[in-house]
């Protein structure tokens, strides 16, 4: 006797950081808006995905893990939740495999289903940066990746040139929130009147703070002592609230510390510079039009392995989107007061090169648009293709 198939798509998901748990609770919004009751959602994800009904087979926090030493320090425990997350997929025999960011964990997840079970087809969304480091990865990707959902639009070219799986652009979800970046008629008159608004982004993570902090406080005070005005702004998260006013204790200049996104973003709605560790906060500050300085210090065994491994000759979002080298970036030995202030004394008054950067940002609508259709519908458009055609 035949066995009935069960109508019901299934979609496993994986996310074990908050930036994938936000693309995939908008990806499974759009997903149950296409299915209706006929999509069942499964997987690792956060409180966001919690909420559009996904019951997670962890908590997301048990991966949280920064640093090396930190790794190392838990890897039984890592290698225990990849084994508990790849037998829950093989169990689940999902229509569609969707493995969001860190790859370092989903990534490891994905070749092992495919080694057990090669029918459930796998989505990738948002590529590892092979276009800046280790682009074997991409290659080695055919062997366990049906689709990459890029998030980046130079990204498809990418693979295509490195070998890699099929990869769609399907935008970065920080083009859907504009509005809530830009100014208003008022606040751009404060973002333009003085003394400017400079804000100061040392990092999301800890050691990131700790490597930041002293560097960037150094540079302010330089700033100000050479007669620079400006209104200090330090935009973090409020479990990193006190790590910062731990580590702004010995700044000549003290900053207004604003706690969580809504205040974030109205800080940026006003700012005139920025000074930023690189990263995608980097885009985030091209898309509300702010010229900024960007820096990056990692520790010794760190720097030495990137400096070996990186393969553009920028590490800023913005710069690899826009084609140029338009935000300057100061790296390790780089990264010092003297050169920071220079920088940002640059960036504060209007010099070609604050200039230089509002035209190159001025473009990025253009250069990031998905046409009249939002990110997580590209992304779903792609879900349910590759989930049609890997159907038993």
């Amino acid at each position: 006797m035949m066995q009935t198939r069960d109508p019901k798509r299934k979609v496993f998901l994986i996310a074990t950081e908050e930036s994938g748990d936000r693309l995939g609770s908008a990806l499974m919004k759009v997903l149950r808006q296409r299915l209706g009751d006929g999509v069942q959602f499964v997987g690792v994800g956060g409180r966001t995905m919690a909420r559009e009904g996904l019951e997670t087979l962890f908590p997301i926090e048990e991966l949280s893990i920064v640093g090396f030493a930190a790794v190392v320090q838990q890897l039984p425990k890592i290698l225990r939740l990849i084994r508990q997350t790849v037998d829950a997929v093989t169990e689940a025999a999902p229509d569609a495999l969707v493995i969001i960011d860190s790859p370092d964990f989903t990534h490891r997840v994905a070749r092992r289903v495919r080694a057990r079970n090669p029918a459930i087809p796998v989505v990738d969304y948002v590529s590892p940066q092979l276009w800046a480091w280790r682009p074997g990865r991409a290659r080695t990707m055919l062997g366990y990746v049906d689709h990459v959902l890029g998030l980046l639009p130079f990204e498809p070219e990418e693979y295509r040139k490195l070998g890699g799986p099929p990869c769609s652009y399907v935008g970065h979800p920080l083009i859907e929130q504009l509005s809530s970046l830009r100014p208003n008629v008022e606040e751009q008159k404060r973002r333009d009147g003085e003394p400017p608004v400079l804000l100061v982004l040392p990092g999301s993570r800890r050691s990131e703070i700790r490597h930041h902090l002293e560097m960037f406080g150094a540079a302010l005070g330089r700033l100000q002592a050479e007669g620079r005005a400006f209104e200090l702004m330090l935009p973090t998260m409020p479990h990193l609230e006190a790590a910062v006013r731990e580590g702004i204790v010995s700044w000549p200049v003290k900053p207004q510390i604003v706690i969580g996104e809504a205040e974030r973003r109205a800080a940026f709605r006003i700012a005139h510079a920025a000074l930023a560790k690189s990263g995608t906060v980097t885009l985030e500050l091209a898309l509300s039009g702010i010229p900024m300085v960007t820096a990056y210090r990692v520790g010794a065994i760190e720097a030495f392995i990137l400096r070996r491994a990186i393969r553009v000759s920028s590490v800023i979002l913005a710069n690899l989107v826009i084609g140029e080298d338009v935000i300057p970036e100061y790296l390790q030995e780089d990264c010092t007061p003297e050169k920071l202030a220079l920088a940002l004394s640059e960036v504060l008054t209007d010099t070609p090169l604050r200039q230089r950067q509002v035209e190159a940002f001025a473009r990025l609508d253009q250069l990031m648009s998905t046409g009249n259709k939002s990110p997580s519908v590209l992304a779903a458009d792609v879900v349910l293709a590759t989930m049609r055609k890997g159907r038993r």
